[in-house]
């Protein structure tokens, strides 16, 4: 089958494009992307994709025309492509409409023209706000970010996908750990830097907010498995775990014990989300290692310690 992923080269689509151009039930994965955060790492390295099966288009998801033209004999897409920046994007909301809401919807209209049989859109637990109760796909959406308002009108387009294809909404929480193409402005990922290059930690509040999150390898392997998975086409909390900002802190202190922690704005209380894992998921992927498992095997991917 052929395999199509709008942000490809992006943190998560790296990862995906890897996973799919390995399986031998993938004659060919075409990433689809405009480079428009610079990250070119998917290009280069010493990991490299299979010969002659991965191809690259650099198209933007409001160019309708490259759009259809790239889905012909497509049979699966992976919808990534949006625009993210720290912290959720709020100095430009109408980039955010025109990319997240207008570039999904140009999506949805395209496969809706095309043979595309299954359809996957990485949605984000931005949808819900913020809430001091644990949310899951029961709880009625309450955007507070332009970035989440954004990503909640885009899932409107793909859920009339539903009542034709397998087309499945999967809520991402924040994703972290190790990718050639990963993002530093993620809290953790950044926390994992400024302690690997001897920097200090700074926290804006108490550190007792909590926030939902899930491993790079996890995500991966659920939206891999997506591809042939016998499951109903819904709307999904793709969620491992949930951790207030001190217990990330002290996880990051544990393998780069040196850092040095400062606590700014501790009496604004920040917002926080806390997402029930969906247990529909949990076949998809594994959680096998535990926070501190990951931040260790995190911490062996830095090519210098400055604590040793």
């Amino acid at each position: 089958m052929r395999v199509l992923i709008t942000g490809g080269a992006g943190y998560i689509g790296t990862e995906l494009a890897y996973r799919l151009a390995e399986r031998p039930d993938v004659t060919q994965v075409i990433i689809y992307d405009n480079l428009s955060r610079g990250n070119y790492n998917l290009f280069i390295g010493v990991r490299k994709f299979p010969r002659d099966k991965v191809a690259f288009i650099n198209g933007d998801l409001l160019d309708s025309r490259k759009l259809r033209k790239s889905l012909s004999d497509v049979d699966v897409v992976y919808h990534l492509g949006a625009k993210v920046t720290k912290p959720f994007s709020d100095h430009n909301p109408h980039l955010l409409e025109q990319v997240n809401h207008w570039g999904t919807a140009e999506v949805v209209y395209a496969i809706e023209e095309s043979k595309v049989s299954r359809f996957i859109y990485v949605s984000s637990s931005a949808i819900y706000g913020t809430s001091d109760q644990e949310v899951s796909v029961d709880t009625p959406p309450e955007p507070s970010t332009y970035y989440g308002i954004s990503k909640l009108r885009g899932e409107e387009h793909v859920v009339r996908l539903q009542q034709k294809m397998a087309a499945y909404i999967m809520r991402t929480a924040n994703v972290y750990g190790y990718s050639k193409s990963m993002r530093f402005d993620a809290r953790l990922n950044r926390y994992m830097f400024e302690a690997a290059s001897g920097q200090r930690i700074t926290v804006n509040g108490s550190g007792s907010q909590t926030r939902a999150y899930i491993h790079i390898d996890d995500t991966t392997d659920c939206l891999e498995a997506l591809l042939t998975a016998d499951l109903k086409p819904d709307t999904y909390d793709l969620t491992a775990r949930n951790l207030t900002i001190q217990e990330i802190v002290e996880g990051v202190k544990t393998v780069f014990p040196e850092t040095e922690t400062l606590f700014i704005n501790q009496h604004v209380t920040p917002w926080e989300l806390r997402v029930k894992p969906d247990a529909r998921l949990s076949h998809l992927h594994s959680e096998d290692a535990t926070f501190l498992e990951e931040i260790k095997e995190f911490k062996k991917q830095f090519t210098l310690d400055f604590h040793d």
